[in-house]
């Protein structure tokens, strides 16, 4: 069995894995079959999960369909720090009538999820926060799935390429979402998606641009520029197919939302989404400390949706979200491409 290739693709569209909610078996499956490439997220759920949600998207289509799993991340969290933050939440949780959760270290599950994913053999896997290790990526190569690796800088390229990825994912700073930075302690690079593909195309071959894609102009640009295809996200959150929730549907075309801003407030890692209130007044003292945050904050984030209220929890939306709007997912396929 040949390889995959990106460069391949009838169309040059990758959909982006959203953890959380927002990707699906169904999206992944709409995007394939618009002749993209259809992503599911492994992040943030169990290996039986993900298992689960690869042969229900197999169902749906013939096609490629890619897997995205979180590299485990050193645990950089400092207890007081996540302690003070979980006592600066407290009045909120407590507006909500809901217990914080407990702030634990886990890593995902990562070596379950790479072993569902060698035996169900999606054709592609990429990595964000990190780059999986050699013999990880090289057990995929001898199963013929092709890896990617998400990266920010020069330097996470040459990383990724010297542990033996096949192409890389370029994330530009106005992604929507998790920055893909590998040192969960540095802040992001400013550097312009441009100059990233420009700077990527010269580690590897097989660039795939991603970060603030939502028009025919931008997808044009970024291949102009050397990337064989683009990833969107963001573009992707009001399909018909996307779980995105009724909350973040609603607050994404909602004009008291003018601004996405990046913040560590809901997952102790920098997150591109809506500037909202509790963005704003938990920012400046939230820690860098995930996973920890994202399960302190999660039973807020989940009973602001179920209340209703869109400050209290995160839209993660890149800055291109103006450009978006509700319809079937081969419908924005075909639009971003102009076909």
């Amino acid at each position: 069995m040949a390889l995959f290739d990106v460069r391949d693709l009838d169309v040059p569209i990758v959909g982006a894995p959203m953890a959380g909610g927002p990707s699906t078996p169904q999206l992944a499956a709409a995007v394939t079959e618009a002749g993209g490439l259809g992503f599911l997220a492994g992040a943030l759920l169990t290996a039986d999960k993900l298992a689960e949600d690869i042969a229900v998207a197999r169902s749906l289509t013939s096609g490629p369909l890619a897997v995205n799993l979180f590299v485990p991340q050193p645990d950089v969290g400092k207890p007081s720090e996540i302690a003070a933050y979980a006592e600066e939440l407290g009045e909120l949780a407590r507006h909500f009538g809901v217990q914080l959760g407990e702030p634990r270290y886990t890593d995902d599950d990562y070596a379950q999820k790479v072993e569902v994913l060698l035996d169900l053999r999606p054709e592609v896997v990429s990595f964000t926060f990190g780059c999986a290790d050699a013999g990880d990526i090289k057990r995929f190569a001898e199963a013929r799935v092709a890896t990617l690796g998400t990266v920010t800088t020069k330097a996470e390229a040459e990383a990724a390429v010297a542990r033996g990825v096949d192409a890389l994912v370029a994330q530009g700073p106005h992604a929507g979402g998790h920055r893909g930075i590998f040192d969960p302690l540095a802040r992001p690079s400013t550097d312009s998606l441009e100059t990233l593909v420009v700077t990527a195309g010269t580690v590897s071959d097989v660039v795939v641009a991603a970060g603030g894609i939502s028009t025919p102009g931008a997808v044009a640009a970024m291949l102009d520029l050397g990337a064989v295809a683009v990833q969107v996200g963001t573009a992707l959150l009001l399909s018909d197919e996307a779980g995105t929730n009724s909350v973040s549907r609603a607050a994404l075309t909602d004009p008291q939302f003018t601004e996405t801003a990046v913040t560590r407030a809901f997952s102790g890692r920098y997150a591109r989404g809506l500037r909202n209130r509790f963005m704003q007044n938990h920012d400046p003292t939230a820690p860098l400390a995930y996973p920890q945050i994202h399960y302190l904050t999660g039973p807020l984030r989940k009973a602001a949706v179920a209340a209703g209220d869109p400050h209290a929890t995160n839209h993660w939306a890149g800055t291109g979200f103006k450009d978006i709007r509700s319809c079937p997912a081969a419908q924005i396929v075909a639009d971003l491409t102009g076909r």
